[in-house]
């Protein structure tokens, strides 16, 4: 009789523990996919977002860029207009003086004439007295051609009087003019209190730029009160300081509703701000 051939026990140990390997695999490589794949897509959330933050700030630099481009415009077309105005003013200077000396040299015509005049009616009256009394050396035709001659003498410096007195009239109009333009322009002393004028004005960016700064004893961040017509409007705060001009941040919540500060304006320094 033969015998039969039953399995081993180590085979079939070994195919069961291959199977139960293969399930617990597949079971780990699926909760990796799925870990994996929640990594994946937050990787790509935060690249996403990194992206947009990225974009934002460099919209912000290019928006910052383009205003401090725009206030170094303005500054410089501001700077330029007040060297206009101080050359203006200085030619105005020069206009005043010479004005003022050719109405002194006028006035000085103008008592000569009056001397002469007196002395040419003098003269006349003597001759006409000479003429009605006794007869003296001179002949009467003589006599009267004095009279003739200080007569015309006299005419011509009646008329030379009314050409004086209008070149005068002409030089008093011109040298008023120029003080009266001089009176827009006061000049600020470098002491508390010191006032100046708001040379241009940015609606756009919410600043003004001033005649006066560091030579007059501006600081930064301090106060200035903005005046029209003697009458309080608003403030600011200045931001930025150059020898001669000064830019101001405008206090908004200090104007009234629809009150905007305009060029010409007048300022005052109120000091530092608190």
């Amino acid at each position: 009789m033969r015998a039969v051939a039953l399995p081993s026990p180590f085979f079939v140990i070994t195919s069961k523990t291959l199977i139960i390997s293969s399930a617990v695999l597949l079971t780990l490589a699926a909760v990796f996919g799925i870990l994996n794949g929640q990594k994946t897509r937050g990787l790509r959330t935060e690249v996403i977002q990194s992206e947009a933050a990225r974009k934002t700030t460099e919209q912000a630099r290019m928006s910052r860029e383009k205003e401090l481009k725009a206030r170094e415009e303005a500054v410089a077309a501001a700077t330029a207009k007040f060297g206009d105005t101080r050359t203006k003013a200085a030619s105005t200077e020069a206009e005043l003086l010479k004005a003022q000396t050719e109405k002194n040299e006028l006035q000085a015509k103008v008592r000569a004439n009056e001397t002469e005049i007196a002395d040419l009616r003098r003269r006349i009256e003597e001759a006409e007295k000479k003429s009605g009394a006794v007869p003296s050396t001179a002949s009467p035709s003589e006599l009267q051609a004095q009279l003739e001659d200080a007569k015309k003498q006299l005419d011509a410096a009646e008329r030379e009087k009314v050409l004086l007195a209008d070149k005068m009239r002409t030089s008093q109009e011109r040298s008023s003019s120029p003080q009266a333009e001089k009176k827009h322009h006061p000049a600020a002393g470098g002491v508390p209190g010191i006032r100046g004028t708001v040379l241009a004005v940015n609606q756009a960016y919410n600043f003004v730029v001033l005649s006066l700064g560091g030579r007059q004893g501006v600081e930064a961040n301090t106060e200035m009160l903005v005046l029209r017509g003697g009458s309080f409007i608003g403030k600011i705060r200045i931001s930025s300081v150059e020898p001669a001009t000064a830019i101001g941040d405008i206090i908004t919540s200090s104007l009234a509703r629809g009150v905007q500060v305009q060029p010409g304006d007048t300022v005052v320094y109120a000091g530092t701000g608190s």
